[in-house]
């Protein structure tokens, strides 16, 4: 199922992320993750790319195994700043091969040393969207920066940024995590009025331990704001609260972004299907 259809439907839905191992020996503790996951039903399982594209083929194997094996419509994460144009053709054969309609294309971080783009290389995330759009009729969703891309001085060159990226052809859009809805809120604002008018999923991750929350903000700049520092210098040296604190604030995010009117919102459940499940029960009787 194409999932622009599945998020324009009625009612609430939720939808989890899954990485791939780094090596092939951890193939099958990921399938186990995965196949917890979706015993929760969620709207759609994402399975992201991995660094460098090095675990392209386990994003394809797992990608369908969601869709053809857990029958839950599957987002295939596209990464193209690692690979060569005849590289991505061919990953994006294989997802058709496979019966996946969803892509998620992103450039991805450019490499330590500089060296990008290299000859036979995309530049940016919009040549890839219109290499796929010309491949086959997939759904496409794209990234989005709700506190500007590290990259971009100026919010709003990032969002000039990614009214080009729409208008080459993407469905949806899904931000990086954030902390503070009112960040949310604001960027839908700003993207509307710039006439960005696709969905737009809100990416929330629980936060469940002390060392978690210091590298994912290192990689995105994201800003935690000082309720929820607070929470991890309280509870950050005491897993079991830790855990069970970042679970009950992700799920407060999520409670709020319903009660004003967001319906569509993905978790990045970082292959736990027990921080997903949790997310779920306290939303028993919000999501049904």
């Amino acid at each position: 199922m194409r999932i622009i259809d599945k998020i324009k439907a009625d009612g609430v839905h939720i939808s989890f992320e899954v990485f791939p191992p780094k090596t092939d020996a951890g193939f099958e503790s990921v399938l186990k993750a995965t196949d917890g996951i979706a015993e929760l039903t969620p709207s759609f399982i994402s399975v992201t790319y991995g660094a460098g594209g090095g675990t392209s083929k386990n994003t394809v194997k797992i990608a369908s195994h969601i869709k053809n094996d857990l029958k839950i419509p599957a987002l295939a994460h596209l990464t193209c700043v690692s690979s060569t144009k005849e590289e991505v053709h061919k990953v994006i054969g294989q997802l058709q091969k496979e019966g996946i309609e969803n892509i998620l294309a992103l450039r991805g971080d450019i490499p330590q040393d500089g060296q990008f783009p290299l000859p036979g290389q995309y530049s940016h995330a919009c040549e890839l969207i219109e290499d796929i759009k010309k491949m086959g009729d997939f759904c496409i969703g794209a990234a989005c920066y709700p506190e500007g891309h590290v990259e971009m001085e100026h919010k709003k060159d990032d969002i000039r940024y990614l009214k080009e990226k729409v208008d080459c052809g993407v469905d949806f859009i899904t931000t990086q995590m954030f902390f503070n809805n009112d960040i949310f809120y604001n960027f839908l604002y700003r993207i509307r009025e710039q006439g960005i008018m696709i969905p737009v999923l809100p990416g929330i991750m629980p936060i469940t331990t002390k060392k978690q929350l210091a590298r994912s903000c290192a990689l995105s700049g994201t800003a935690v704001p000082q309720r929820f520092r607070a929470i991890v210098d309280y509870f950050g040296d005491d897993p079991a609260a830790m855990k069970q604190a970042g679970i009950v604030y992700a799920t407060d995010q999520i409670i709020d972004l319903i009660a004003n009117g967001v319906r569509n919102i993905h978790v990045y459940s970082m292959n736990k299907p027990e921080v997903a499940a949790a997310i779920m029960q306290n939303l028993s009787e919000i999501v049904k």
